[in-house]
């Protein structure tokens, strides 16, 4: 589980204090949790928490465009929203959110998908569910061409070392694009656990045909 001591800290991000305490008593009755940062504003830096959880709507504005900066640094981000129609949910799980929890869900639902995006687990709340089944495209998730760009080149046999020199970015980050492809297999019930499994739901959705998968030249030739 992620945290330094064993732990999970936690960032809150919502315009309104009275949501931001009832948050803060709701993690509150789980020893595993701590929270570090409460806040107005979807700028902050990646990484302040281990997993952060974002109103969607922020004095006035949706902010969906943060979690897709946020996740792509690495920050794991639970959308949280009173707005539940299936654009907005589709939307927020695909701009890379570990999950989404309507504010109607409760403390329990909310609490287990903070520990489960801490250990890099799906966790679908009746909400989400609701809109994936509803969905006619939800078995085929939408992988973004970093998702997809990491991927391939790990699927041909490269270190994801190769990978991030490839891409330009660390290691860290080529983590996040294949977790976050993971994830978004297991949020649509198609768990995909081993590298094996991964090439297979690619290649059955027709994400890289079969012939892009072969050997290739070291970049450092």
């Amino acid at each position: 589980m992620a945290g330094t001591t064993g732990g999970v800290t936690v960032a809150i991000v919502d315009d309104h204090p009275v949501v931001i305490e009832g948050i803060q008593t709701w993690l509150s009755e789980e020893p595993r949790i701590s929270v570090v940062h409460t806040g107005e504003s979807a700028d902050v830096a990646p990484g302040i928490a281990d997993v952060l959880i974002l109103d969607l709507n922020l004095h006035g504005h949706l902010v969906i465009g943060a979690i897709t900066t946020l996740a792509a640094a690495g920050q794991r981000v639970i959308a949280f929203s009173q707005f539940t129609e299936q654009r907005i949910v589709l939307e927020s799980l695909e701009a890379g959110a570990c999950g989404f929890v309507a504010k109607n869900e409760g403390r329990a639902h909310l609490v287990n998908a903070v520990l489960a995006a801490a250990d890099d687990r799906p966790y679908v709340t009746p909400t989400a569910a609701g809109v994936l089944v509803g969905d006619r495209d939800a078995s085929k998730p939408q992988l973004s061409a970093q998702e997809r760009s990491a991927l391939l080149w790990w699927f041909q046999s490269m270190s994801k070392a190769s990978v991030a020199r490839r891409m330009g970015v660390s290691v860290h980050t080529v983590d996040v694009y294949i977790r976050r492809a993971r994830v978004k297999y297991a949020q649509v019930g198609r768990t995909a656990p081993t590298k094996a499994d991964m090439l297979a739901r690619a290649i059955e959705d027709g994400l890289i045909a079969p012939d892009e998968i072969t050997g290739y030249e070291s970049a450092a030739r």
